[in-house]
């Protein structure tokens, strides 16, 4: 055992060593497929004899194998019972006893298990936390509250359920007691220590934890026992918010104890402002009261930047109720906001300047819009705009005259322009302020353009001088870009080029982000605002020199840290589409596969790559089957050394970028080089890792219509249904099952389905007898259309659908078709599902047998649903355009584990009967046709299974 754990630590050693990191990953892959893998984690934990950074890595490590192997999509154990009651009985007194990083890997794996376990499969849990508590050690007690604060801090984000419910009660009437008592026991040893600074501090800590469970404890409902002292509650809050103590008078940079309290206590007052006014209003002005006196008291410095933005923050909240906001509609009271709160935390600080020279980059990710969501600045402009939804005109008016005197200030004074235009910002734009459009709504008072041809203008055309304000000119275009015409954008459009050539860094990259806006933006009718005409001059030095500036550092940490360059990249590539051809795509590719080489051996930044990839999925969307450039022979070299790497972070996006190639490609035939990719994709390790799920079932779907021979004559077709077979059982893989299912039912004949055809069936009509989801629905009724569309020279249709599941069960299909088929077609949203049930209908009414002679009532219900489809015939777009790219904003997309789609490689919805254009007319002229064919069978059934109204609208299609 003890060398066991002694090589599974040299593994976790070397997983911290970019050198060898990734053999390392793949070696403890194949040790969490040992028994007891779990356990000899936590053994490392918790030996104090062995490193900080190893004990780190094993709780680490612990935590993603608990979050990926502890329970499966139903919440059974994956693991043994014994392994698991284990675990559970160690885990919560190894994290007391273990440093505050530890305690957050294993804190994080405890709330991972109370996701499945609490509190029905850990009843016991609570009160052993309870009993945990001490009220002489700090220490004991900030690790028991850690634990329980990690699990009841879960419920903040859901939505009320009775299963909810149910769990809040059961941790109040066990926890909620000693909850109370501790807020004394804290209060009483904070007072008892106030000179002990050790022990100060780690009763402070104890306090901060009370306070969020405060928080947890109510963020669904308010409880009785907290209803029922809530004033006490109060009284503790109020004293915090004022508590000062000279131990840690000395400290500039980091927040200490005092300020962590007091903004976790400002998050509850938040909270309970927003919702529980009716108990908590009475309490509301003294604490406005005393946070305006937190904000008032507190200095420039940073140990205090979370506080005031969680001050600001309940302010805000505050303000937001009606009854309360009145307090601020005043000229002297908002004159005195202004110049007390909202300007001090507005101006540039010294440790700004620092960042912005030190950090460029952080500078960047914390000042752009959206981004910043803990700064003073961003906390004060969102305060500042509360305050003009409600009195607009008022707020204008006192902030204007601050804008005139810092502008008057600025003409000497940089950083006071700075302040000027900062504030103009913050009181100029109205409404949410969004990553796709910027400033949507703009305060009736001011005039953005002329404040831009007036004090904005200039700078952004100026050379030399101080970088902020040029900085600052850009932001404006930025923040402001949907105020701006067509023609205003035509002019700003150059000098915002230029400034990509600034050698500041903080310049180049907010041109660069800009320019991309600008290019994502479109009007109120979908247009781009700048066009491929307009960037295409421009695009072949434009995209030499975002290349240069990306690739000014070669290490891979630093060539892919501003994902904002790359990012502009993409965006001119997706708008020049196949004029990339005359940018020079030969270098352009080499640029790409340059940084795709240095990269992979340490992905780090997910923006930057995902960005990365979209660049070369706009090229081969555009570009894959122009003659002068091979794309396969370019990208094989590079994307298979990922594979064959195992480089998690870029297989999902390798795999995307192939399905496009395979799509595009224009041959019957698979190309030569994916045919060595078949097994790979067929053996089970890379649908180990859940993100290339997606990506693989669809790289599959498109390799099959391409390889139908070779998977017939190598017996490859089996294997492929069972990776069907296994995606088709979990809750999250059933939509990818169906991609590869149909697929082959578009690629194989009935006589090649025949042997599976019927367990196929078994399959879909077991999972459906589980309460399936609207979702599985939906594909299962796709899935019969397609088979009941593909009669002919297929050999399916209808009657093979009904041969098959007859012979599973007599008597099934009629409850599928009546309750599964028709009511969920009647709900298909996509113009493709639509046009294949009427095609998949039309055929029913007149090819099949078991229709015409056995489900008489069935031929009228089918025929009803047809028509009712017919209502509004279906119209499926040719290919894929522009508005695919832009269905989505990349900054809403969730990075990091999992699967991230590429729009660039986004694939249109199947369409199996492109030829069939116009399907109202293609009914018309099939029922017809049919009708004739058979001496006007259709005609007679219709009179005799239809009513009246169903008849007359039946006859057109058949005259």
């Amino acid at each position: 055992m003890a060398a066991n754990l002694d090589h599974l630590a040299q593994l976790l050693q070397a997983t911290l060593d970019a050198r060898h990191h990734r053999k390392a990953e793949t070696a403890l892959k194949e040790e969490a497929k040992k028994p007891k893998y779990s356990l000899s984690l936590l053994s490392i934990v918790a030996t104090d004899a062995q490193p900080s950074n190893i004990r780190l890595a094993a709780a680490l490590a612990f935590k993603n194998f608990i979050r990926h192997n502890y329970v499966d999509e139903e919440g059974n154990y994956k693991l043994p019972q014994d392994e698991v009651a284990t675990i559970k009985q160690e885990l919560v007194g190894l994290m007391i006893s273990s440093p505050p990083t530890i305690q957050t890997q294993l804190g994080e794996a405890i709330s991972i298990i109370a996701d499945s376990d609490f509190w029905e499969r850990w009843d016991t849990l609570t009160q052993d936390l309870v009993s945990r508590l001490s009220t002489t050690d700090p220490k004991v007690t900030n690790g028991v509250l850690e634990v329980a604060h990690s699990i009841f801090a879960r419920w903040r984000p859901l939505f009320s359920s009775n299963a909810l419910n149910i769990e809040v009660n059961h941790v109040v009437n066990t926890f909620g007691d000693s909850f109370i008592q501790m807020l004394g026991v804290a209060d009483q040893q904070i007072e008892a220590n106030k000179t002990n600074e050790k022990a100060l501090k780690g009763w402070l800590e104890t306090m901060s934890l009370l306070t969020r469970i405060f928080f947890d404890l109510s963020c669904q409902d308010l409880p009785p026992i907290i209803e029922t002292n809530l004033q006490p509650i109060t009284m503790v809050l109020h004293k915090y918010l004022s508590y000062a103590n000279p131990l840690f008078d000395d400290e500039e940079d980091e927040a200490t104890p005092i300020e962590t309290l007091k903004s976790d206590i400002c998050d509850a007052l938040h909270l309970y402002v927003t919702k529980y006014d009716d108990d908590f209003g009475g309490y509301v002005q003294e604490f406005t009261s005393n946070v305006w006196n937190v904000l008032s008291s507190v200095g420039p410095q940073k140990r205090y930047d979370a506080l005031v933005s969680k001050a600001l923050h309940f302010l805000t909240a505050v303000a937001s109720v009606h009854r309360h906001a009145q307090i601020f509609n005043n000229e002297e009271i908002l004159g005195t906001i202004v110049e007390k709160v909202i300007l001090p935390n507005v101006t540039l600080r010294e440790s700004d300047i620092e960042l912005f020279e030190d950090e460029p980059i952080e500078f960047i990710r914390r000042d752009l819009e959206g981004s910043d969501t803990d700064s003073r600045r961003k906390a004060a402009t969102d305060f500042l705009r509360k305050l003009l939804d409600d009195f607009e005109a008022l707020v204008t008016q006192v902030v204007s005259k601050y804008i005139s005197h810092y502008l008057e200030m600025g003409k000497t004074d940089w950083k006071a322009k700075d302040t000027a235009v900062y504030l103009f910002l913050a009181i100029a734009a109205k409404g949410a302020v969004t990553a796709a459009q910027g400033v949507k709504t703009v305060n009736s008072f001011v005039n953005v353009i002329d404040f831009f041809q007036q004090h904005i203008a200039a700078d952004l055309v100026a050379t030399g001088g101080e970088p902020i304000p040029k900085v600052d000119a850009i932001k404006f275009l930025y923040n402001f870009r949907s105020q701006l015409s067509k023609e205003q954008w035509g002019g700003a459009i150059n000098p915002l080029i230029q400034n990509l050539a600034s050698p500041n860094y903080v310049v180049y990259t907010y041109a660069a982000t800009t320019l991309e806006r600008v290019l994502f933006l479109t009007d109120d009718q979908g247009q781009h605002i700048l066009s491929r005409a307009d960037i295409h001059p421009y695009a072949k030095d434009l995209l030499q020199h975002l290349f240069a500036l990306v690739e000014k550092d070669t290490s891979a940490a630093k060539l892919q840290e501003n994902e904002f360059l790359m990012r502009c990249i993409m965006r001119v590539l997706i708008v020049i589409k196949d004029g990339v051809l005359e940018c020079d795509i030969d270098n352009i590719l080499d640029h790409l596969i340059n940084i795709t080489n240095v990269i992979k051996e340490n992905p780090s930044n997910p923006r930057f790559y995902y960005f990365h990839f979209e660049a070369i999925g706009a090229i081969v969307r555009y570009c894959s089957t122009a003659p002068q450039v091979n794309l396969l022979s370019r990208l094989w070299a590079p994307f298979t050394y990922i594979l064959n790497e195992d480089v998690t972070e870029f297989v999902p996006y390798v795999f995307q970028i192939f399905t496009q190639l395979l799509d595009l490609n224009k041959s019957g035939s698979i190309p030569g080089d994916f045919k060595a990719l078949i097994d790979a994709v067929l053996a089970p390790g890379p649908w180990e890792t859940r993100g290339n799920i997606p990506p693989l079932a669809k790289f599959i779907a498109a390799i099959i219509p391409k390889a139908t021979e070779e998977i017939v004559k190598e017996n490859k077709l089996e294997s492929i249904l069972s990776i069907f077979q296994s995606l088709l059982n979990g809750k999250k893989t059933d939509q990818n099952a169906f991609d590869i299912l149909e697929s082959v039912i578009c690629s194989f004949p009935a006589s090649v389905l025949e042997p599976y055809f019927g367990t196929i069936l078994t399959l879909i009509f077991t999972k459906l007898q589980k309460n399936p989801s609207d979702s599985y629905k939906t594909r299962v009724a796709s899935f019969y259309h397609l088979v009941s569309a593909r009669s002919g020279e297929a050999g399916l249709g209808t009657d093979y659908f009904i041969k098959h599941a007859e012979t599973i069960q007599s008597g099934v299909f009629t409850p599928f078709y009546l309750q599964v088929v028709i009511p969920t077609t009647r709900e298909f949203a996509r113009p493709s599902d639509r046009k294949l049930a009427v095609i998949s209908y039309s055929k029913t009414l007149v090819e099949s047998k078991a229709f015409a002679e056995r489900y008489m009532k069935g031929w009228g219900f089918t025929c009803n649903a047809l028509l009712e489809l017919l209502k509004n015939p279906p119209k499926v777009s040719a290919g894929a355009g522009d508005e695919i790219l832009n269905e989505a904003d990349v900054d809403d997309i969730g990075f990091g584990i999992g699967f991230t789609p590429l729009s660039t490689c986004k694939r249109p919805p199947r369409d199996e009967f492109p030829e069939i254009t116009d399907v109202q007319q293609w009914v018309r002229d099939f029922l017809k046709a049919s009708d004739k064919a058979h001496n006007g069978l259709i005609t007679r059934y219709a009179s005799e299974r239809l009513n009246d109204e169903a008849k007359a609208v039946l006859a057109p299609y058949l005259m």
